[in-house]
């Protein structure tokens, strides 16, 4: 493992555990260049999967390798400041990984993967759930936020973060 500090192409495990919801393991390692301490995580990955994106302005499609670390991103941007617990956040995302990983197919539309993520926010945290969608849908004026929030009230959605 290349050391993220000085490029070093060898690191010691030091010590390995596996995560508290048993989807990976985590390694301590210390570079044997610098001696700089670093984790790792090990993820079992099913199956390669290309995620499809939509061409822009009715061009080709793109497509790129499915990247756990995107939605890792996106859900955590859109909890920002909510109290919700870091590990509901890494179930979700697994738990979208796994979908994917398990749907039997080697190439997977964005949008849904982003359906994925809207239905797991919708019952982890309304705010959150808002947030992503106002980005997702791509929300341009004010209007589009009161709508969207007042269907959610609508449906029921209650804030699952406590506030």
């Amino acid at each position: 493992m290349r050391c993220p500090f000085c490029a070093h192409e060898d690191s010691q495990v030091k010590d390995s555990r596996p995560t508290e919801d048993n989807t990976a393991i985590r390694r301590r390692r210390q570079c044997e260049g610098c001696g700089a301490r670093f984790t790792t995580f090990e993820r079992v990955q099913l199956r390669d999967v290309t995620v499809v994106k939509s061409g822009e302005k009715g061009g080709e499609p793109r497509r790129e390798p499915f990247d756990r670390s995107k939605i890792e991103q996106s859900v955590a941007l859109a909890c920002r400041k909510r109290d919700i617990e870091q590990e509901r956040i890494d179930q979700l995302v697994s738990g979208i990984q796994r979908q994917v990983e398990t749907a039997g197919e080697s190439e997977i539309p964005a949008s849904r993967i982003g359906e994925m993520v809207m239905d797991g926010l919708r019952q982890l945290d309304s705010v959150a759930y808002i947030r992503f969608a106002s980005v997702y849908r791509d929300f341009s004026e004010a209007k589009d936020f009161q709508e969207f929030a007042s269907t959610v009230q609508e449906a029921g959605g209650r804030d699952v973060g406590g506030e």
